[in-house]
């Protein structure tokens, strides 16, 4: 469902009114909740093609420490954007997967990636 843009209206004895203001977050702001915050897109990005193992995946995302890149899959496998596979026990191995709620966000990351690059961000 679609709703209306907020916008202001001036009344005709000059004070200003919001029309159709937000009560809640908007749709925008609700989805980068979800795939926004710092690696979970480039995050949804290295997993697209297949599993990766964490290890690989933490040295994909070269700037990112291995706890940061841990706490954002924790929250990311809480909302179901990926899902984690024990692949050993000793050594401890784990894989991570992209799920189709993730991959329905990869063509935002596609226009994301795009714009960023068309602009020299």
């Amino acid at each position: 469902m679609k709703t209306a843009k907020a916008h202001v209206e001036q009344r005709p004895d000059g004070k200003k009114v919001v029309i159709n203001a937000c009560s809640e977050p908007c749709p925008i702001e609700r989805g980068m909740r979800i795939i926004g915050g710092k690696w979970k897109g480039s995050i949804l990005w290295h997993l697209q093609d297949g599993p990766v193992r964490f290890n690989d995946l933490a040295r994909q995302l070269g700037g990112a420490s291995k706890k940061m890149v841990t706490q954002r899959l924790n929250e990311m496998e809480d909302i179901g954007l990926v899902k984690r596979k024990v692949l050993s026990t000793r050594p401890i191995a784990v894989a991570y997967e992209i799920t189709e709620f993730g991959r329905s966000s990869l063509t935002v990351l596609e226009q994301l990636k795009d714009w960023a690059e068309e602009n020299g961000l």
